[in-house]
């Protein structure tokens, strides 16, 4: 039984949205973000990144920067950028990318439904990130950014959805990036009851993106529960910030991987290591997007190869073993690259498919790395038996587009 629950939502002005409106936290590091908020007084990076805000050079997780967050949004919110919703919604959140629409219900997501593993999970979070986001939520003492789930599609929710996205959408823009975002309040009692109703028939959500965020905003909702003598279940922080899409509208794209050195090899041994493993095949200086499963890119030396796994590499009946990055990781990253820890192994970095094959190129051509591997996408089939059976990913497998904006709801805690 899942528990989903309308919220007071604190929300951008329709005239201020689309300046409100910014790109997540963890998509862009401090520079990226000063650059572009640059001008725009109004960008929620003031509160997802407010160090930009600060001295360059301060450390990023220190309390300074968590408390400028705070009063930013404190600012945003006397300045008449952000208002609280009268009573308690659902709200709808649409984006079209290329053309391809998903449409996700806003609202509220039960801590009790992380810790007990109603809401699903595939990846490992790393200690640092999941301390940043909770502190952020600990000062500011709201969930500043939504966390993305999916669950199975449903018939009763996609009707609801339907009929409310046949009128004006409260709120309707296109970022610089081409992605269009709407958004449609359902304050009718009716509906609010029957998607509420729906989901405690759905045995479980996915985490899709956003585990570090998910992790933090029911944790420090544990604690809150913990330390407040009164307690009786009705605080919003038994509660957190989640957008909820059906499984059908998603798509995971490419989450490659660039790795520094060879390990000693020369690019002649390399290349011979990889027979072991692989039918490799000269492609040439065009890029090379792997077109199925179990078949792999790789730049090296201005050249493009084809990588084909041969049998007996992978296990299609395990869930894990079955997946290209698993493949990549014992076949190649730790045998012959010799790096064994993904999550902390400084030699390797990952590079989300929706900055393109280019940036692999340019990220070898330019010295920085020695070789790069463009994955084949996992599928959501995939990532949700990997969270039914219990398993989880290897690090940076997934990578879900659009990204959500930050700054269209706010959850106060208190």
């Amino acid at each position: 039984m899942s528990i989903f629950k309308p919220f007071k939502s604190v929300r951008p002005k329709t005239e201020k949205a689309h300046l409100v409106a910014s790109r997540p936290y963890d998509v862009l590091n401090s520079k990226e973000a000063r650059e572009e908020a640059k001008g725009n007084a109004c960008s929620f990076l003031h509160v997802v990144k407010p160090e930009i805000d600060l001295a360059e050079g301060t450390d990023l997780y220190s309390q300074e920067v968590y408390e400028k967050a705070l009063s930013n949004y404190n600012d945003f919110v006397a300045s008449g950028f952000l208002f609280e919703e009268d009573k308690p919604c659902f709200y709808v959140y649409r984006l079209i990318m290329d053309g391809r629409t998903q449409d996700g219900i806003v609202g509220c997501s039960a801590v009790e439904d992380y810790l007990n593993n109603v809401i699903k999970k595939h990846e490992l979070t790393r200690a640092d990130k999941e301390a940043d986001r909770k502190n952020h939520v600990r000062v500011t003492q709201m969930n500043a950014e939504p966390v993305f789930f999916t669950y199975p599609s449903h018939q009763k929710i996609n009707k609801i959805v339907n009929q409310t996205t046949e009128k004006s959408a409260q709120l309707d823009f296109t970022t610089e990036d081409g992605i269009r975002h709407c958004v449609w309040v359902i304050d009718s009692e009716q509906a609010i009851v029957e998607i509420q109703e729906t989901f405690e028939s759905i045995p479980a959500v996915y985490v899709a993106d956003g585990h570090h965020r998910t992790a933090a905003a029911a944790l420090v909702g544990e604690e809150m529960r913990k330390e407040n003598p009164n307690h009786d279940g009705s605080e919003e922080y038994n509660y957190f910030l989640s957008v909820l899409f059906p499984d059908e509208q998603l798509e995971i794209i490419d989450y490659n991987r660039v790795v520094k050195d060879l390990n000693n090899h020369t690019k002649e041994t390399f290349l011979k290591a990889l027979e072991n493993s692989f039918s490799v095949t000269e492609v040439g200086t065009k890029e090379h997007r792997p077109h199925k499963k179990h078949q792999m890119g790789m730049y090296l030396d201005s050249t493009w190869y084809s990588l084909d796994a041969k049998e007996g590499t992978y296990d299609d009946n395990d869930p894990i073993k079955g997946l290209d990055v698993s493949v990549l990781s014992d076949c190649v990253l730790e045998p012959i690259l010799g790096i064994t820890d993904l999550r902390r192994d400084k030699r390797i970095d990952f590079v989300g498919g929706i900055r393109g094959l280019g940036e692999l190129e340019r990220r070898v051509n330019n010295g920085e790395m020695k070789v790069a591997f463009a994955m084949y996408p996992v599928s959501l089939a995939e990532l949700m038996n990997i969270a039914d059976t219990g398993n989880i990913m290897p690090p940076k497998t997934t990578w879900f587009e659009p990204k959500l904006r930050s700054g269209l709801f706010v959850h106060k805690l208190s």
